[in-house]
């Protein structure tokens, strides 16, 4: 977390006052969740109704998606379907399954190409294949594990022909792209504090007034009545103001979290041929993330990858966070087309405002005696 920010978060911690109480406590604090909102919806090109404060990404993607499945089934019951990338994250992907499993929803998981793109026209031919049908379609803004931006107005152009609604998990790419939810389409945007330099356990789905999803939550009535419970004011001032840090920095961020990557890529292909580069090669924000750099390593574990560089300092990991820990390969790289031995040999370097050069430089310095050790681990097992 930013320092700033959590000058921010502590001049109200402490401070007593319910954002829904009429005191002069409870007026102080409303004043500061109304001001953050009304910043917030200022810097990513929404209206500060549409910010509709969460506890975290996970929490938003499950409000979006259960939300406006129940609604729109609600309004039609033949609305069953709903259509999402196969590399969505689990905050996503589990909750298709759960719905599956208890709702009836029928689920339909969408290619993508080797890159990590959706494939456009299958996507297309899914929604044809019977429009009146689908409910909704869950597509992310940017891969959170290889970083791959994916084609996101035509994805909404395709929907909205149908009066399909179209939700986006932009937690990954909030910090680096220019996140402009009017322009951009959609219907309902996740987004979320901590990838921004912010606080962990605040976030947001950014939804238009006119969508009425059926709340998880019962209670209160915070929150357009979608969300209820007594609001964060102290960790909304710090997700405000790392929202604004971060569109003010995003474009001279960006610029040189790409330098570091470009030289930590190629220093690594220097000291190991064989190794593959994962997402799409092509840099800016309408091809791949800055930040991330994923590669898979030829006759290595990811796992003994990442617990030997763990023991040198140096933290990297072998998917999501959010899995970790669940030794199989990732289902991200699968769907692009990986057999599973491969894609177990993978690891994600995540950069960000923190990192140096001096980081990759004790990266390179540390990978090939590291990359020799797995390998001749895994040969060994093999």
């Amino acid at each position: 977390m930013l320092p700033v920010v959590a000058e921010a978060m502590a001049s109200w911690h402490g401070v007593p006052g319910n954002p829904s109480s009429l005191h002069a406590s409870g007026r102080a604090a409303r004043r500061v969740v109304e001001e953050s909102r009304e910043l917030i919806a200022d810097r990513i090109g929404a209206r500060p109704s549409e910010v509709v404060f969460m506890s975290g990404g996970t929490e938003a993607d499950n409000l979006a998606i259960k939300g406006l499945y129940r609604a729109r089934r609600a309004a039609d019951a033949s609305r069953v379907r709903i259509l999402a990338t196969a590399l969505e994250h689990h905050a996503v992907l589990d909750t298709l399954t759960w719905l599956a499993e208890s709702e009836g929803a029928e689920v339909e998981l969408l290619p993508v190409d080797g890159y990590g793109r959706l494939d456009l026209a299958a996507y297309a031919a899914a929604v044809e294949a019977d429009p009146a049908s689908v409910a909704l379609v869950s597509c992310m803004w940017a891969n959170n594990e290889v970083g791959t931006v994916q084609p996101l107005d035509e994805v909404a152009r395709i929907a909205h022909e149908h009066n399909i609604p179209v939700h986006s998990d932009a937690v990954q790419a909030a910090a680096y792209l220019d996140l402009d939810f009017a322009a951009s389409g959609l219907d309902a945007m996740t987004i979320t504090a901590h990838k921004l330099g912010g606080p962990v356990g605040i976030g947001a789905l950014v939804i238009r007034r006119e969508l009425h999803p059926v709340p998880l939550l019962h209670g209160g009535g915070q929150e357009r009545d979608i969300r209820s419970g007594t609001l964060d004011a102290p960790a909304i001032a710090g997700f405000a103001t790392a929202v604004d840090l971060a569109v003010g920095r995003r474009e001279r961020l960006a610029a040189e979290l790409e330098q570091l990557r470009t030289r930590l890529v190629n220093g690594i292909g220097e000291n190991i041929p064989d190794v593959g580069v994962n997402g799409d090669p092509a840099p800016g924000p309408d091809h791949r993330m800055p930040n991330i750099a994923h590669l898979t390593f030829a006759g290595c574990e990811g796992d003994s990858l990442l617990m030997l560089l763990d023991g040198r300092g140096i933290e990297c990991s072998t998917g999501s966070a959010c899995s970790a820990g669940v030794p199989q390969a990732s289902h991200v790289l699968v769907a692009m087309g990986q057999d599973e031995v491969t894609a177990r040999g993978s690891l994600r370097f995540s950069l960000g405002h923190g990192t140096s050069s001096d980081d990759v430089d004790a990266v390179l310095a540390a990978l090939p005696e590291v990359y020799e050790r797995a390998r001749a681990a895994g040969i060994t097992a093999g």
